[in-house]
Protein backbone atom coordinates (compact mmCIF):
# COMPACT_ATOMS: atom_id res chain seq x y z
CA UNK A 1 0.00 0.00 0.00
CA UNK A 2 2.58 2.69 1.19
CA UNK A 3 4.07 1.74 -2.75
CA UNK A 4 0.87 2.19 -4.08
CA UNK A 5 0.80 5.83 -2.26
CA UNK A 6 4.64 6.52 -3.07
CA UNK A 7 3.85 6.10 -7.05
CA UNK A 8 0.96 8.29 -7.08
CA UNK A 9 2.60 11.07 -4.77
CA UNK A 10 5.37 10.84 -7.47
CA UNK A 11 3.16 10.55 -10.35
CA UNK A 12 1.30 13.90 -9.26
CA UNK A 13 4.32 15.99 -9.04
CA UNK A 14 5.78 15.05 -12.43
CA UNK A 15 2.63 15.79 -13.69
CA UNK A 16 2.63 19.37 -12.05
CA UNK A 17 6.54 19.82 -13.38
CA UNK A 18 5.50 19.29 -16.66
CA UNK A 19 1.96 21.27 -16.20
CA UNK A 20 3.30 24.54 -15.00
CA UNK A 21 5.86 25.32 -17.01
CA UNK A 22 3.34 24.54 -20.16
CA UNK A 23 0.80 26.99 -18.78
CA UNK A 24 3.34 29.58 -18.07
CA UNK A 25 4.44 29.36 -22.20
CA UNK A 26 0.70 29.22 -23.06
CA UNK A 27 0.15 32.64 -21.34
CA UNK A 28 3.01 33.87 -22.69
CA UNK A 29 2.25 33.24 -26.00
CA UNK A 30 -1.05 34.75 -25.69
CA UNK A 31 0.33 37.63 -24.38
CA UNK A 32 2.64 38.08 -27.45
CA UNK A 33 -0.39 37.45 -29.60
CA UNK A 34 -2.79 40.29 -27.81
CA UNK A 35 -4.84 37.61 -26.45
CA UNK A 36 -6.41 37.55 -22.96
CA UNK A 37 -8.44 39.85 -21.11
CA UNK A 38 -7.73 43.68 -20.56
CA UNK A 39 -6.03 45.25 -23.03
CA UNK A 40 -2.82 44.31 -25.25
CA UNK A 41 0.09 47.26 -24.23
CA UNK A 42 1.78 48.71 -26.60
CA UNK A 43 5.05 48.47 -26.97
CA UNK A 44 7.46 51.10 -29.70
CA UNK A 45 9.37 48.77 -32.51
CA UNK A 46 12.68 47.27 -30.87
CA UNK A 47 15.69 49.27 -33.24
CA UNK A 48 17.74 47.08 -35.40
CA UNK A 49 19.87 45.02 -33.91
CA UNK A 50 23.58 46.26 -34.79
CA UNK A 51 25.84 43.51 -36.12
CA UNK A 52 29.27 42.79 -35.64
CA UNK A 53 30.59 40.86 -38.21
CA UNK A 54 34.29 38.89 -38.49
CA UNK A 55 37.77 39.74 -40.45
CA UNK A 56 40.20 37.05 -39.66
CA UNK A 57 43.39 37.64 -41.16
CA UNK A 58 45.69 34.86 -42.14
CA UNK A 59 49.29 33.57 -43.60
CA UNK A 60 49.57 31.99 -46.52
CA UNK A 61 52.81 31.12 -48.55
CA UNK A 62 51.75 32.82 -51.66
CA UNK A 63 51.68 36.49 -51.08
CA UNK A 64 52.06 36.26 -47.41
CA UNK A 65 48.73 37.10 -45.97
CA UNK A 66 44.86 37.77 -47.05
CA UNK A 67 41.55 38.27 -45.21
CA UNK A 68 38.39 36.81 -44.66
CA UNK A 69 34.94 38.82 -44.28
CA UNK A 70 32.36 36.54 -42.05
CA UNK A 71 33.70 33.21 -43.20
CA UNK A 72 33.92 33.89 -46.73
CA UNK A 73 36.90 33.46 -49.68
CA UNK A 74 40.25 35.07 -48.54
CA UNK A 75 41.44 37.66 -50.55
CA UNK A 76 43.46 40.56 -50.30
CA UNK A 77 40.72 42.53 -51.01
CA UNK A 78 36.88 42.37 -49.64
CA UNK A 79 33.55 44.67 -49.74
CA UNK A 80 31.04 44.85 -46.84
CA UNK A 81 27.96 46.22 -46.81
CA UNK A 82 26.56 47.05 -43.60
CA UNK A 83 24.28 49.73 -41.46
CA UNK A 84 25.17 52.78 -39.10
CA UNK A 85 26.52 51.46 -35.35
CA UNK A 86 27.31 47.77 -37.32
CA UNK A 87 31.61 47.28 -36.29
CA UNK A 88 33.49 44.78 -37.95
CA UNK A 89 36.10 42.91 -35.27
CA UNK A 90 39.53 41.82 -37.08
CA UNK A 91 41.16 38.65 -35.46
CA UNK A 92 44.93 38.70 -36.62
CA UNK A 93 45.86 34.99 -37.33
CA UNK A 94 48.63 36.11 -39.54
CA UNK A 95 52.52 34.92 -38.20
CA UNK A 96 53.41 38.99 -38.62
CA UNK A 97 51.56 41.85 -36.79
CA UNK A 98 49.05 43.86 -38.32
CA UNK A 99 47.96 47.29 -37.66
CA UNK A 100 44.30 48.28 -38.65
CA UNK A 101 43.78 51.44 -40.72
CA UNK A 102 41.24 53.55 -42.19
CA UNK A 103 42.26 54.64 -45.64
CA UNK A 104 38.99 57.26 -46.34
CA UNK A 105 35.40 57.73 -45.56
CA UNK A 106 33.48 59.42 -42.71
CA UNK A 107 35.74 59.09 -38.93
CA UNK A 108 35.02 55.60 -37.55
CA UNK A 109 35.71 54.36 -34.32
CA UNK A 110 38.73 52.34 -33.99
CA UNK A 111 39.64 50.01 -30.84
CA UNK A 112 43.08 48.79 -30.55
CA UNK A 113 44.19 49.42 -34.11
CA UNK A 114 47.47 47.40 -33.31
CA UNK A 115 47.64 44.13 -33.55
CA UNK A 116 50.90 42.56 -32.43
CA UNK A 117 50.44 39.11 -30.81
CA UNK A 118 49.03 36.39 -32.65
CA UNK A 119 45.34 35.95 -31.83
CA UNK A 120 45.13 40.35 -31.29
CA UNK A 121 41.96 42.35 -32.35
CA UNK A 122 41.00 45.11 -33.64
CA UNK A 123 37.48 46.68 -33.81
CA UNK A 124 36.08 49.20 -36.33
CA UNK A 125 32.79 51.05 -35.82
CA UNK A 126 30.86 52.54 -38.30
CA UNK A 127 28.52 55.94 -36.58
CA UNK A 128 27.73 57.65 -40.08
CA UNK A 129 26.57 56.66 -43.43
CA UNK A 130 29.15 56.67 -46.20
CA UNK A 131 31.96 54.60 -47.65
CA UNK A 132 34.61 53.69 -45.61
CA UNK A 133 38.20 52.27 -47.30
CA UNK A 134 40.20 49.83 -44.37
CA UNK A 135 43.87 48.37 -44.89
CA UNK A 136 46.08 46.96 -42.83
CA UNK A 137 49.84 48.00 -42.13
CA UNK A 138 51.43 45.08 -41.67
CA UNK A 139 54.71 45.03 -39.26
CA UNK A 140 57.72 42.05 -38.90
CA UNK A 141 57.23 38.69 -38.53
CA UNK A 142 57.07 36.62 -35.35
CA UNK A 143 59.13 34.41 -36.15
CA UNK A 144 62.24 34.30 -38.47
CA UNK A 145 62.31 32.15 -41.29
CA UNK A 146 59.25 32.40 -42.95
CA UNK A 147 59.14 32.35 -46.77
CA UNK A 148 56.43 33.28 -48.76
CA UNK A 149 56.15 33.56 -52.81
CA UNK A 150 55.23 36.60 -54.71
CA UNK A 151 54.80 40.23 -54.08
CA UNK A 152 53.08 40.85 -50.45
CA UNK A 153 48.85 41.41 -50.80
CA UNK A 154 47.89 44.99 -49.34
CA UNK A 155 44.79 43.93 -47.67
CA UNK A 156 42.03 46.44 -48.51
CA UNK A 157 37.97 46.42 -47.34
CA UNK A 158 35.98 48.79 -48.81
CA UNK A 159 32.87 49.12 -46.51
CA UNK A 160 29.12 50.39 -47.33
CA UNK A 161 27.12 51.96 -44.30
CA UNK A 162 23.92 53.09 -44.98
Amino acid sequence: MNVLKAVTVGLMVLVLAVAVPVASLAIDYQAAQGGGHGKAASAKPAAPATKDVAVVIRHQTRHCHAWSYNGDAYAADQTAQLTVGDSITVTNKDVMAHKLIQLTGPTATITTAAMDKPAATSTITFAKPGTYMLGTKPGEDYTKGIVTTGADNVLRIKVVVS
